[in-house]
């Protein structure tokens, strides 16, 4: 770019000079006028191109939002304004001067005389060429109805009439019909009209011009349409030619030569304004391109210290400290530059220590992290307006609930209207305004699903500060709870059975001794009534011992003798005693069932329980329905007893395992307790649900085996 910019330049002034010489030198100016206009229209090109390129590539720069660029682009502006005005101010003085001069140079007004007369011998041609179409149209008119007999006569009487030199009549191809020449007329068939006049006339346009030919000099042709009469032959074509009078085409040719002639003198004066013109242009061309390209450099020069701080500002915004700039000089962009290096070492050294304590916040972050993972407890953080913060994986187990579902909610606002969750919200905010900055500790029940757990939450506030906020901890004590219970029912029954136990068989054996020994003394009636007593204390010695029995198997730990088994043929085994229901009982045993591992007498009297319990739910049924169900889903093997009795009452739906809790008047409530109990015993689960509109299903689910033996 900078050797097309001092070729140019060179360029300019060689071609400036030359312009110079020429506008003093006529013949010079006359014989190398056209190449010196070319060449300086070539050059002048040639500075707007490269004016228009450095703006263009100035605009890239720009919009690739390069440095630097609009302050180069400022300064090309400031610049082109101080060379563009006063050139532009010297460049109008300077050419409506030469101009004046140049037209004082010409102090003889004739040309508007010449064009004045020129236009009267072109008015006089063109009365003339319309006075020959109208009588060529006359004639056309009056040989339309002659026969083609006295065509030729008629034509020449019409050629003296009308007093034109030539007259000739053509059919529509071209050929000569007739002619009628005056004196001194060839008498040679003329040449017919071109075939573009012809094509004219046969549309019906007629033609008139003025012509000139070597033989003829300057003539008057007019060429119209003859529409004959005669349906069976075809149009002519009539053509009148009529000499110029001798006088006005002199006079004619000689201003035309007159006006041509001052034509010449006009453009030598033309081209001395064209030439000054083209001088003064090319000389503020150059100015303005000399000032941009001046103004290009300062700018590079100046911003490019410039360009070496934006990289590396960019470079420290991407983190990256180790871009250092040498310092070339010693001015205000040197100083800058060396502050620059300086805060740049300064910020390397800050970011390093700020890596060190990152890593570290980071460790620690882990390692807390890690140990709310592994708690066994559930841990939710708050902030002071009770907005979640963070939660480990087991609150997430136990409550149900993602961090994702509570974003952007204020505890008290968790879960719909009515729900587990909601309650169990609402109640924790209620803990944490009432207690302040005291810690405080409450077992909370927490309905999810048909299965309601109970949770020992425990909350704190922290310390006003900058993290001030709330902490929660909560277990699920539901199986501990259970187990408790389990316990100290077992207890209960061991101590029950043990105390009742013992005195049943003297009683059951003194009453028997009685009846013994009394039966023979007393009269009839007192004698039945001894041994109705008797009965009845017997019978209910019986079921005392047939409840402590109950309080034994419940209380004794079943010992698990586990082996693999299929599940539906022990269904199907236990199904045999029930029998006698007829089809109130329906077996729904899915194919291809995995085995279990489990102890058969157990699960037998399992299975056996759930029966009992699905038919005295539907005693009461006019279509009782008890349907067995078995299926394998993932990595459980369940098998599910549904029936259309009347349900679990609302009030011990929480407690039905429990011991002693039944709906049945004679029950002991201690079925689906065993039930559950020899359930967990093999890792099962065991839960019930309502059906609609009614009827209860038991679902158990134990695992399956992977790899049976």
């Amino acid at each position: 770019m900078r050797y097309l910019v001092v070729l140019s330049t060179v360029l300019g002034a060689v071609l400036l000079f030359l312009l110079s010489k020429a506008s003093a030198n006529t013949p010079l100016f006359a014989q190398d006028y056209p190449l010196l206009l070319g060449l300086g229209g070539v050059l002048a090109v040639s500075l707007l191109l490269l004016i228009a390129y450095q703006l263009w590539h100035l605009k890239r720069r720009i919009r690739a939002r390069v440095f630097g660029a609009k302050l180069t682009l400022r300064i090309l502006l400031m610049f082109s304004v101080m060379a563009l005005l006063p050139g532009a101010i010297v460049y109008g003085i300077s050419v409506q001067f030469l101009t004046r001069s140049i037209d004082s140079w010409f102090n003889v007004r004739v040309d508007n005389a010449l064009y004045s007369g020129l236009s009267l011998g072109q008015t006089a041609l063109d009365n003339l060429r319309v006075d020959l179409a109208k009588k060529a149209t006359s004639m056309a008119f009056s040989l339309a109805d002659q026969p083609a007999a006295r065509r030729l006569y008629t034509l020449d009487r019409l050629r003296e009439q009308m007093g034109v030199q030539e007259a000739a009549l053509f059919d529509q191809d071209g050929h000569v019909v007739a002619f009628s020449g005056g004196e001194g007329a060839p008498s040679l068939a003329p040449n017919p009209p071109d075939p573009s006049i012809l094509q004219q006339v046969r549309q019906q346009r007629p033609y008139s011009a003025l012509e000139s030919s070597p033989d003829k000099g300057l003539f008057l042709r007019a060429v119209v349409p003859v529409d004959v009469l005669s349906l069976t032959e075809d149009m002519l074509v009539l053509e009148l030619i009529q000499p110029v009078p001798t006088r006005l085409a002199h006079d004619a040719d000689a201003v035309q030569s007159v006006y041509r002639a001052y034509e010449e003198l006009s453009v030598a004066r033309l081209g001395l304004k064209r030439l000054y013109g083209l001088t003064l242009t090319l000389t503020l061309l150059l100015a303005l391109f000399s000032a941009m390209a001046l103004a290009f450099l300062l700018s590079e020069r100046l911003s490019a210290p410039l360009g070496l701080l934006a990289e590396g500002t960019r470079a420290v915004a991407k983190g990256d400290f180790t871009l250092m700039h040498p310092v070339q000089t010693r001015d205000e962009l040197g100083a800058l530059m060396q502050s620059f290096n300086s805060m740049t070492r300064q910020l390397a050294d800050a970011r390093e220590a700020a890596e060190v304590n990152q890593q570290q916040v980071e460790m620690a972050k882990a390692y807390l992290e890690s140990v709310l993972a592994n708690l066994s407890s559930g841990v939710l953080a708050f902030d002071e307006h009770l907005y979640l913060r963070t939660m480990n994986p087991v609150a997430i187990e136990i409550l149900g609930v993602g961090a994702a579902a509570t974003q952007g909610l204020r505890l008290f606002e968790w879960g719909g209207p009515g729900t587990g969750l909601s309650e169990f919200a609402m109640r924790v905010s209620q803990e944490f305004l009432e207690h302040g900055e005291r810690p405080w500790q409450r077992q909370i029940e927490f309905a999810r699903g048909p299965a309601t757990r109970v949770l020992l939450a425990r909350g704190t506030r922290f310390s006003a500060g900058s993290d001030s906020g709330y902490v929660l901890v909560f277990d699920d004590v539901t199986d501990l709870l259970q187990a408790q219970r389990d316990a100290a029912w077992g207890e209960v029954a061991r101590r029950l059975a043990h105390e009742i136990k013992n005195p049943l068989t003297p009683i059951q054996l003194s009453a028997e001794r009685l009846e013994h020994k009394l039966a023979d003394k007393l009269s009839p009636g007192d004698g039945e009534m001894l041994a109705r007593a008797t009965r009845t204390i017997v019978a209910q010695v019986n079921a005392m011992k047939n409840m402590v029995d109950a309080f034994k198997n419940y209380a004794r730990a079943p010992s698990v003798n586990a082996a693999a088994l299929d599940l539906n043929a022990l269904v199907r085994e236990v199904a045999v005693l029930y029998e006698s229901t007829g089809d109130a009982m329906r077996l729904d045993l899915s194919d291809r069932l995995p085995p279990v591992r489990g102890d058969v007498t157990l699960l037998r009297q399992v299975i056996h329980n759930l029966l009992q319990n699905a038919q005295d739910a539907t005693s009461a049924q006019p279509r009782p329905r008890v349907l067995v169900h078995t299926e394998a889903s993932g990595p459980w093997v369940k098998l599910i007893v549904s029936d259309n009795g009347s349900g679990v009452p609302e009030h011990i739906k929480g407690r039905i395992f429990e011991p002693y809790v039944t709906t049945k008047s004679k029950g002991t409530g201690l079925g689906l307790a065993v039930v559950k109990k020899i359930v967990e015993e093999h890792q099962g689960m065991v839960h019930i649900e309502d059906l609609q509109p009614t009827g209860t299903a038991v679902c158990i689910a134990l695992p399956r085996m992977e790899h049976p033996a």
